[in-house]
């Protein structure tokens, strides 16, 4: 039994349907679990969103008493610089005259103050 062209070319035809259907089934199938995992990895994304949010506004709070913390320290740093100024303009450059002989009698006393103390302890 020889086939005709007719057959022939209707049997190409409808193997060649089948697997082209066969080819898009499978493809379907793959873009169904590919849509799935992305259905999955967006509600991951969301989470993680939300958690990104909580965090930022964690810091934010974390920043703003550190603005705080700054602002105090640069106040107690310009304290400090005043004091500073203070002490080297109107005590130590004014008594700089005096510190020649002011020194040795400083010396003198401390080193009473330790025998005087020395001397309670061995009491």
């Amino acid at each position: 039994m020889s086939l005709t062209l007719n057959q022939f070319l209707l049997l190409v035809i409808t193997v060649a349907v089948v697997v082209a259907v066969t080819f898009l089934i499978t493809l379907f199938v793959q873009f169904r679990k590919t849509a799935k995992e992305g259905e999955r990895t967006l509600v991951e994304l969301r989470k993680l969103i939300n958690n990104l949010k909580e965090t930022e506004q964690k810091v934010n709070t974390k920043i703003d008493d550190l603005d705080d913390v700054f602002n105090a320290a640069k106040k107690t740093a310009v304290s400090i610089s005043e004091i500073a100024l203070f002490l080297s303009s109107k005590i130590i450059k004014p008594s700089s005259k005096f510190w020649p002989i002011l020194f040795p009698i400083l010396r003198i006393g401390w080193r009473r103050f330790k025998k005087r103390k020395e001397d309670k302890n061995v009491k």
